[in-house]
Formats: C-alpha cells, sequence, structure tokens
C-alpha cells in the first residue's frame, strides 16, 4: 500500500512539473522567429511612409552636408547651435524629431569639436541646478552669480512634407524630407539641403 501511494505522488509530482513547464512557455510557438537587423535594411515588415532605412540615409546625407559649410568648417570658434522641433506635414503619425537628434548625434561625433549644441530642452533641470548653486546648497567651481548658458548662433529645424495616392491597385508616398539651419541674429538660412523618397506598395501600413 505504502509502495502504491510513493508511486501515485511521483506521477502526480512528474504530471505537475510538466505541466509547470508547459504554462511557462518552453516549448517555442510556431510562426517566424524575430530577426536582428541593421537599422539601414529594409526588412519583410515595410510599408510606403517613414521607415528606419530611411531615418539612417537621410539623417547621415545630411550631417555630411553640414559638415561642409564655411560657417562650420571654417568657423574660428564653434558654432553654437538649438534643435528646434521639425515640422510633421505627412499623413505619417512618426516621432519627427528623431531626425534632428540623429543628425546631432552625428556632428557631435564626426565633427572633432567644430560645433556645439545647447541642451535647450533640459532647461528646467539647468536652471534648477544653477539656482542651487547661487543659493550655495552645491559646490560650483565658477562665480555663482554669473549667468552661464549661452545664446545660440543658430537653429537647426526641417520639415516632412508628403503627397500621397490610393486606388485598388496599390498605395504610393512621395516624402521630402528638407532641412535648414538659421541665423539666430538675422534669421538668414545659411544652409539648406533636402532628400526625397518616393515608394509604392500594394497594402498600406500602420505607423505607430
Amino acid at each position: 500500500m505504502k509502495s502504491k501511494l510513493i508511486k501515485l505522488t511521483f506521477t502526480l509530482t512528474t504530471a505537475a512539473l510538466v505541466a509547470s513547464c508547459a504554462s511557462r512557455g518552453i516549448k517555442n510557438p510556431a510562426g517566424v522567429p524575430v530577426k536582428q537587423m541593421a537599422a539601414d535594411e529594409q526588412g519583410f515588415v515595410a510599408g510606403t511612409g517613414v521607415e528606419s532605412q530611411d531615418l539612417v540615409t537621410i539623417t547621415d546625407k545630411m550631417s555630411r552636408s553640414m559638415m561642409g559649410i564655411q560657417q562650420i568648417a571654417n568657423a574660428t570658434l564653434p558654432p553654437i547651435i538649438v534643435l528646434d522641433p521639425v515640422e510633421n506635414k505627412t499623413r505619417f503619425p512618426i516621432n519627427k524629431d528623431i531626425f534632428l537628434t540623429r543628425i546631432r548625434s552625428e556632428l557631435n561625433k564626426r565633427s572633432g569639436g567644430k560645433v556645439t549644441f545647447l541642451a535647450r530642452e533640459r532647461m528646467a533641470a539647468l536652471e534648477k541646478e544653477r539656482n542651487l548653486k547661487r543659493e550655495g546648497a552645491v559646490s560650483t567651481t565658477s562665480d555663482p552669480a554669473k549667468q552661464e548658458f549661452k545664446g545660440a548662433d543658430y537653429f537647426l529645424t526641417g520639415s516632412l512634407e508628403g503627397l500621397s495616392t490610393r486606388t485598388s491597385k496599390g498605395t504610393s508616398d512621395y516624402i521630402l524630407y528638407a532641412f535648414q539651419l538659421i541665423d539666430a541674429r538675422t534669421s538668414a538660412i545659411v544652409w539648406e539641403d533636402n532628400a526625397e523618397i518616393k515608394k509604392q506598395g500594394l497594402e498600406d501600413a500602420a505607423y505607430r
């Protein structure tokens, strides 16, 4: 009798372990596995809108183009640049400011200190830190009464504009990516460049 109870307990324990493993998803489900890709590659999930490969191609072109202008290449002191939000006029609800973020990071990486960007989006935190220094709550190596925030020499901004066509045969989208560097004192556009991409497909894609 005792041996039967032990055998029954072992059987129940084994069944519980098998059920537990199954509930934890140890078996791979059927379907297409996730594939890691380079950001400049077009994958099998694609639409006619703004894709990661477009972002990489365009921001690479813009950063190289800006590096060549005399206001940056021949400047005695590194010009100070502030990012001004990109205007999205396309039908796609994309994170438009990701373009300026990547242009800024590429310029900082490639320019060798020939440009300086101001972190205006962090002004609340910067002002709080400045006030703490002035009050003596935190130490500082400079004069706490001195206004240390710099002004901009240029604003880097841009716009995304699109034309869309949809028929029973599919969808077509043309997008113009245009960027400008604007003199903060005179409002003159000292640099401008653009890229244009047109795509067609049988089905539209959902962008988020």
